[in-house]
């Protein structure tokens, strides 16, 4: 069995004795599947019509922690219950996992069954919706980025996260006998992804010692960022049956280089012609280039949902293949958007500033509001940039967490697109986040300053 299933498939699974378990998941706020393990006969007796889940699961932070002063829930409101809503397009067959399925669920309000807003699955929806009325359809990929470790996670957590050994020793840039000799994990990586219906193109070595990357054939963008937080997943769960253990942390080390997810989008007409594709001259269609322009004229607002924690920014750095200016440029690694497959109906925009720890709903919604937003006010593309970016005298990515909320608050493009209540739900969950490292002693701190101090 392989692959997607339709409800009659898995009732048949069920009954010849190959299925027993369903995996019924919501997307938090941080890209990770939440939800319960359903015993496949009920599953299929009522399950797969709703169940229930609490409302904090669109409220915590990566702790869990039941964060207060969210307008959404809160203890004075008793914390109750979403409706949890299967999409049985997404059903399919967890390779990895004896006798499991998954399937992933829209989340609703508990009394009224209209769409939470802040769901980062309805904010996605949200913006096809708007694409489809223009009569466009978003296609889009992400590569993603992680590091492999020699030790389990149970081991890296008892060590305090200290010691920790890649799974490899040197740069392993498309590098075959290096990764060789981590294809035990990464072998079960694309062939279980791949049997989930999750069609892998490659994996590769990336810049560092114990750098992967995996990469996902492009797909309509919910389809595609229903992928995204699917391979995260089953990476870590793959791994851990392994005995190994990776991480998809912006920036794990300060002395290797950063775990990207870069994002390629395209637009297609609804019958199926490349929008983005100039016929005449091969290049950029107008409508690419306003859609490129919405997003960097936009690009400070919408930084915080590319790189959505503290460790996020720690990536970017000068010199490292991470961005660290808001420009486009044809070709060039060293921009935060790139242009690629001029020439071709594979012409897209690759934006280069998401990090491995980005929730793919979120950023694609954000990505396509703003790229709708130029394409509905005509806005004029700027010149290419050429050359280095990482020394040129042009817009900077904000530095901090700090920075991109202050630029989401003051950001008026976001706030029409989802609503001033769903921007504000998440201007709480980054403050929440800024205020809990503010408040903490760091090992850098006391090594530098114990004695000298």
């Amino acid at each position: 069995m392989r692959g997607k299933l339709t409800l009659e498939e898995l009732a048949e699974a069920v009954a010849a004795g190959t299925i027993d378990t369903v995996l019924v998941a919501l997307i938090d706020m941080q890209g990770r599947l939440m939800g319960k393990r359903f015993q496949a006969e009920f599953f299929l007796e009522s399950g797969w019509r709703e169940t229930h889940g609490c409302n904090y699961l669109l409220a915590t932070d990566f702790e869990m922690e039941t964060v207060p002063g969210y307008a959404a829930t809160s203890w004075q409101a008793g914390y109750g219950d979403y409706t949890m809503r299967p999409d049985l397009s997404t059903l399919r067959v967890v390779p990895w996992l004896p006798g499991t399925a998954l399937v992933l669920c829209d989340v609703e309000d508990h009394r009224t069954h209209a769409e939470v807003p802040h769901s980062p699955r309805t904010l996605l929806k949200g913006q096809i919706a708007r694409l489809e009325a223009m009569g466009l359809r978003a296609m889009m990929a992400s590569e993603l980025e992680f590091f492999l470790f020699e030790q389990s996670y149970a081991e890296l957590q008892a060590a305090g996260y200290r010691g920790l050994t890649t799974l490899g020793a040197y740069n392993e840039d498309y590098h075959i006998f290096q990764t060789s000799k981590e294809e035990d994990v990464m072998r079960a990586i694309r062939t279980g992804l791949n049997a989930a219906g999750i069609p892998v193109e490659n994996s590769k070595g990336e810049a560092s010692a114990g750098q992967e990357e995996i990469n996902v054939r492009y797909a309509a963008a919910l389809e595609a960022a229903d992928g995204h937080v699917i391979v995260k997943n089953g990476c870590k769960e793959i791994a851990f049956a392994k005995g190994r253990a990776l991480t998809f942390l912006a920036k794990w080390n300060d002395r290797a280089a950063g775990s990207s997810a870069h994002v390629h989008q395209s637009l297609w007409t609804l019958a199926g012609e490349p929008a983005f594709l100039d016929a005449d001259s091969g290049g950029m269609s107008p409508l690419m280039r306003g859609f490129l322009a919405g997003q960097l004229a936009h690009a400070e607002a919408i930084t915080y949902f590319l790189a959505p924690n503290i460790n996020s920014y720690k990536r970017f750095a000068a010199g490292t293949f991470a961005p660290t200016k808001a420009v486009w440029s044809d070709d060039n690694r060293t921009a935060g958007w790139r242009v690629v497959g001029e020439g071709s109906k594979a012409i897209r925009v690759e934006c280069r500033v998401g990090g491995s720890d980005l929730n793919p709903h979120l950023t694609y919604a954000a990505l396509l509001a703003a790229g709708i937003d130029g394409i509905e006010r005509g806005l004029e593309l700027e010149p290419e940039f050429r050359g280095d970016a990482y020394v040129a005298d042009a817009r900077e990515i904000p530095k901090t967490l700090r920075a991109a909320l202050e630029a989401l608050d003051g950001g008026a493009m976001l706030r029409g697109a989802f609503g001033d209540a769903v921007v504000e739900h998440y201007l709480h969950a980054g403050r929440w986040e800024q205020a809990e490292y503010d408040r903490r002693v760091t090992d850098w701190e006391i090594a530098r300053g114990f004695e000298r101090a």
